[in-house]
């Protein structure tokens, strides 16, 4: 997949993933690969964005195999921003996929 497509839709992604549950930087490098390769050292300075934007927070929780984990949970207005970049997705796929089906339709 094109490099560039992955990056403009990786904050949805991130956003999609914690809305579901609350995770871990490691478990949420994990989910996301098992549906977009990315590279791990792309992730952390997206998730400390969000953060500093207040559209995740984080916590520590203990874990069973090693030191506290830093988890990050969806705020209110992460929640949000969330909803609008869903709905600005679905209308640039549909312009999109509109375009497409004009070229190859004529």
């Amino acid at each position: 997949m094109n490099p560039q497509f992955k990056k403009g839709i990786l904050e949805l992604c991130v956003l999609v993933i914690v809305k579901q549950k609350d995770q871990y930087g490691y478990e949420l490098a994990q989910n996301l690969t098992e549906k977009i390769a990315i590279a791990e050292g792309s992730l952390y300075p997206l998730l400390r964005r969000l953060t500093k934007e207040d559209y995740l927070q984080t916590y520590m929780a203990k874990s069973t195999e090693g030191p506290p984990r830093k988890y990050y949970r969806l705020t209110d207005e992460g929640e949000r921003y969330m909803e609008t970049l869903i709905h600005d997705w679905n209308i640039f796929q549909e312009s999109v996929n509109h375009l497409i089906k004009e070229v190859y339709e004529s």
